[in-house]
């Protein structure tokens, strides 16, 4: 527990200490990747390499496009993925690998502008950068202080802060968010809308004047435990099974009731272009299952909770 602890610690002060390392280099490294017309290449050997695949996948995800070049695999046929107006960030610790020291000179020869990520601002790499972001650390957390530990994580966070920047940059919203991540519950719920979601053979409906057996019919076909009550083709109230319960509680007969009877009028509506997630929230507010589905006062369905919860949105 107290190894842990002060690992924790540890890591938290090399981050910490990163925010007194922010300069113009920060600054001119921000623009020309927001300015560039070409894609972001982020390379890296190593454990380096692990975090440059994260900076990637999160440039990626918030509108800079961005390609992941192994340090090693770069001097091997891979620097042909590089195009003229790409810029290109190399991530490493010491600045001084023997790959490094051969990729750096291949990749200005092609004009890029280059950016370094690194815990020595005097090695080979930084000085053979356009620009260098300072992630030294004191020291690792690893006992033998050899295994990457402060270091990755500064180097972590500082993609991060690019990450975040450019998002600012470009006013990256939920929307622009959504379009990255299509798939999975964060997808669902920035972009499911309740259209999406209706079933039209499942359209439950009844006249004021149906009888209390063709209402109870209407709800058990349609499997949905309600039904709307419409007038040319307008809802004017909607039963549910709750409805039906209690109306069973409170009387012995029911033959001479109608749909009218029992129904609950003005119900909570939505539209078919209302997302998902605000119809969930109308039912949450309101402590409800259903809700009717209306375009202009025409009656298009009903939204279950039950299919709200299948989607994986909650």
């Amino acid at each position: 527990m107290a190894s842990a602890k002060k690992t924790i610690l540890s890591e938290s002060q090399s981050i910490a200490k990163l925010t007194d390392y922010l300069d113009e280099n920060f600054v001119n490294t921000v623009n020309s990747i927001y300015n560039s017309k070409g894609r972001l290449v982020v390379t890296g050997i190593g454990k380096s390499a692990i975090i440059a695949q994260k900076m990637v996948a999160s440039f990626n995800s918030t509108g800079t496009p961005s390609l992941f070049l192994h340090a090693s695999e770069a001097i091997h046929g891979d620097l042909g993925m590089i195009q003229h107006e790409d810029v290109i960030i190399c991530i490493s610790k010491s600045g001084n690998s023997p790959e490094i020291k051969v990729l750096v000179p291949l990749l200005k020869r092609f004009g890029n502008t280059l950016i370094a990520i690194t815990g020595n601002t005097a090695s080979f790499l930084a000085k053979g950068s356009d620009f260098v972001l300072n992630t030294t650390i004191d020291t690792e957390s690893c006992p033998n202080n050899l295994a990457p530990t402060n270091s990755t994580t500064a180097q972590l966070v500082m993609g991060d802060a690019l990450v975040v920047c450019l998002m600012e940059l470009r006013d990256f919203k939920p929307e622009d968010f959504a379009v990255y991540h299509p798939g999975g519950a964060l997808g669902k719920k920035l972009l499911l809308r309740v259209k999406d979601m209706l079933e039209h053979s499942l359209k439950p409906a009844v006249t004021a004047d149906a009888s209390i057996k063709k209402v109870i019919f209407e709800i058990s076909e349609k499997r949905l435990g309600v039904t709307a009550v419409v007038e040319n083709d307008i809802v004017i109230g909607i039963i549910t099974d709750g409805d039906i319960r209690r109306m069973l509680n409170e009387r012995d007969t029911f033959t001479e009731l109608t749909a009218s009877d029992i129904m609950t009028k003005n119900p909570k509506i939505t539209t078919s272009e209302a997302m998902v997630v605000d119809a969930l929230n109308t039912m949450e507010d309101f402590a409800i299952t259903q809700l009717v589905v209306v375009d202009q006062g025409t009656y298009k369905g009903v939204l279950h909770l039950h299919d709200i919860l299948k989607e994986g949105i909650v």
